[in-house]
């Protein structure tokens, strides 16, 4: 019996794919959460400068 059967393939590319799914998310929220970030910083420095 091969270990490279169709269905030891598919649970495989199942799960790589599940964590390029997950990893790609983090690095979205990680993008959004720095907008916020960055927002939330200018706005206050424009505060302090008027």
């Amino acid at each position: 019996m091969s270990r490279n059967n169709e269905g030891n393939i598919k649970k495989h590319n199942d799960k790589l794919h599940k964590a390029q799914i997950k990893a790609k998310k983090a690095a979205m929220d990680r993008k959004e959460k720095l907008k916020l970030i960055t927002k939330k910083f200018n706005e206050s420095k424009s505060s302090e400068n008027n």
